[in-house]
C-alpha cells in the first residue's frame, strides 16, 4: 500500500520595531504624488493637496501598520482588504496620526486621511520607503510558476547560502528565513508588502546579502510586490490553477498576472518547456530583459547543443541526473528529494544561482543535493507492513499526475494498493477539486477526502464537491474530516 498524504500550510507573523527618521507625512505624500496615486488629503478643517502646513507633517512617523489593533501614538494606518469601518471606532484614543485609504473615513476618526487611487500600491511604495529601501541592499531573486516554486526556492537558497557563507534569506509558502539558518513558519506564498519590506529590513540588519522569494500570481493581482524590481526572476512553468471568482476568472488573467514579473526584473531564467513561451520571450524583449533558458531532456543532448543549460538521467534508474550549465559539464547530481520533476527544480535553482552570480565551477552548487523541503516528497516507511507514506503538497491536476507517475515508476512492479488522502482549499481554486480527482481516480484504489485550508467554506462541502467528481466505480471514496483520523484510516 502506498499512502499519499497532503500537509497543511502553516501560519505565522513576526513583528519588528523600526523607525525611519526621514519618513514623514510630507515625504509620504510626495512619493504618492510622483506615482500619481494621491487623490486628496482630508483633515477635520479642509480637503487639500498641500501637506506642508499640516500638524506634524515633518515629524518622523514612528510606526506603520494595516492592523487597527496595532495602532499606537503617531501611527500611519493602511485601510485595505476586508476592512469594516467600525474597526476605526475609538481609534483616536490610541493616537492614530494618519490613515491611507481609498475612501474617506472622517466620520470615524479625526486623523489625517490620505486618500489614494490604489491602497495596495500605496502601501507597497510607502512600506519600502519606511523601511529604508532594504531591497537595494540585497540581491533579490523572485520565482514564479504554477508548480515547483517552493522546492526551487529552497534549493536556490541552499546554493546561495553556501556561496555567501550563510547570508541568504528566504520567503516561501512553507518557511521564512531571515538570518540564513533559522526557519520560521510563513503565512502567505508572497507576504503583504508591508511585511515583506519589514522582513527585508530585518534580513539586511542580520547581514543577509541575498533574498530568494516565491512570487504568486496574487502578488501581482493585488499589488503585493508593486514597485519591487527583481535582480533575477525565474518563470518555471504555467498550467491552469487558481481559477475561481475570488482569484483569477480565467487562465489568461492568471498568466497575465504571472507575466508581470518579467517587466519587473533585470534578468530572466525561463523554463524552455513552458507553455506560451513565445509570449514570455516577447515580454522579455519588449522590456529589454536578458533571458537564459533551462530544460530537462530524456537523454544526453546531441553535439552542437554545448551552450545549453540542461539535465538528463545519468542512467535508467533516474536516481541521478547529469547537469550542464551554459555549456559547462557539472557532473552527476543525486538529490535527497525523490521524483524526476525535482531534478527540473534543481536545474532551475542552479540556473537561478548562476544568474545571481555563482560561478559554474563553484562547489556551492552541490549544496542542493542534501536539501529537503517540508511537505515535498517526504517518505515514511513501515517495513513490517510494507507500507510507504509519501507526503507531498500536490495540490492540482498536474502535480498529482507527476506524483502518481513517480509511484508507478518506483513501485509499479510491486502492484501497490494506493490510497490518496487529499483535501482542497476552501473559497478559492475551485478547479483544483475536480483536477485532483481526475488525475487520480483511474490509478488508485481509494480516496480519503479530508480537511484542508479554508476561509469560510465548510470542510464538508469541499469534500462533498470532490467526492461528486469521482466517476470510476472501481475506486472507493470516504470522507473523514479529522485529518489525523483520515491518515490513520489510510494507514
Amino acid at each position: 500500500m502506498v499512502g499519499i498524504l497532503f500537509p497543511k500550510e502553516s501560519r505565522s507573523d513576526s513583528p519588528m520595531a523600526f523607525t525611519n527618521v526621514s519618513f514623514t507625512l510630507f515625504s509620504a505624500v510626495e512619493l504618492l504624488k510622483r506615482h500619481h496615486l494621491l487623490r486628496e488629503i482630508i483633515t477635520p478643517d479642509r480637503w487639500t493637496l498641500d501637506v506642508a502646513d499640516l500638524p506634524g507633517a515633518n515629524t518622523p512617523i514612528p510606526t506603520i501598520t494595516y492592523d487597527t489593533r496595532k495602532v499606537s501614538q503617531g501611527t500611519m494606518l493602511f485601510v485595505k482588504g476586508r476592512f469594516k469601518p467600525e474597526f476605526l471606532d475609538g481609534i483616536d484614543t490610541k493616537g492614530l496620526y494618519a490613515y491611507v485609504a481609498e475612501e474617506d473615513h472622517s466620520d470615524r476618526t479625526h486623523a489625517i486621511g490620505v486618500i489614494v487611487n490604489d491602497v495596495h500600491k500605496a502601501m507597497s511604495l510607502l512600506s519600502a520607503s519606511f523601511y529604508g529601501l532594504p531591497q537595494h541592499e540585497l540581491t533579490v531573486v523572485g520565482i514564479t510558476g504554477t508548480k515547483g516554486k517552493t522546492t526551487t526556492a529552497f534549493l536556490a537558497q541552499a546554493i546561495l547560502n553556501e556561496y555567501s557563507q550563510g547570508r541568504c534569506a528566504l520567503f516561501s509558502s512553507v518557511n521564512l528565513c531571515l538570518d540564513g539558518h533559522t526557519m520560521l513558519p510563513s503565512k502567505l506564498t508572497t507576504p503583504e508588502s508591508l511585511d515583506s519590506f519589514r522582513m527585508m529590513r530585518q534580513a539586511v540588519d542580520n547581514g543577509m546579502k541575498y533574498l530568494v522569494m516565491e512570487v504568486s500570481s496574487q502578488a501581482y493581482k493585488v499589488n503585493r510586490v508593486y514597485g519591487l524590481t527583481f535582480d533575477v526572476a525565474a518563470f518555471l512553468n504555467i498550467s491552469p490553477d487558481h481559477i475561481s471568482p475570488i482569484e483569477h476568472p480565467t487562465l489568461e488573467d492568471y498568466l497575465y498576472c504571472k507575466r508581470q514579473i518579467i517587466a519587473n526584473s533585470r534578468t530572466l531564467v525561463l523554463g524552455s518547456e513552458c507553455r506560451h513561451i513565445g509570449l514570455l520571450r516577447e515580454d522579455a524583449a519588449v522590456h529589454q530583459v536578458p533571458v537564459s533558458e533551462f530544460g530537462v531532456l530524456d537523454a544526453m543532448p546531441r553535439d552542437g547543443a554545448d551552450d545549453q543549460t540542461c539535465a538528463w538521467p545519468a542512467d535508467g534508474t533516474h536516481r541521478a541526473y547529469r547537469m550542464r550549465l551554459d555549456g559547462n559539464d557539472l557532473g552527476e547530481f543525486s538529490l535527497d528529494l525523490d521524483g524526476d520533476f525535482n531534478y527540473k527544480n534543481a536545474l532551475a535553482a542552479i540556473a537561478i544561482a548562476h544568474a545571481a552570480g555563482v560561478p559554474a565551477d563553484c562547489e556551492a552548487l552541490r549544496a542542493l543535493e542534501h536539501t529537503k523541503v517540508p511537505g515535498r516528497m517526504m517518505q515514511y516507511r513501515d517495513e513490517r507492513t510494507s507500507t510507504i507514506a509519501i507526503v507531498d503538497y500536490a495540490h492540482n491536476y498536474d502535480s498529482v499526475v507527476k506524483l502518481l507517475d513517480y509511484v508507478s515508476t518506483r513501485y509499479g512492479e510491486r502492484n501497490p494498493r494506493i490510497t490518496l488522502v487529499a483535501g482542497s482549499a476552501g473559497n478559492k481554486a475551485i478547479d483544483r477539486r475536480e483536477g485532483i480527482v481526475k488525475a487520480a481516480q483511474d490509478r488508485i484504489s481509494r480516496f480519503v477526502f479530508t480537511a484542508e485550508d479554508t476561509d469560510t467554506e465548510p470542510y464538508e462541502d469541499i469534500c462533498r464537491d470532490m467526492a461528486d467528481h469521482v466517476t470510476n466505480s472501481h475506486v472507493t471514496s470516504d470522507t473523514i474530516i479529522d485529518r489525523t483520523q483520515a491518515i490513520a484510516s489510510a494507514l
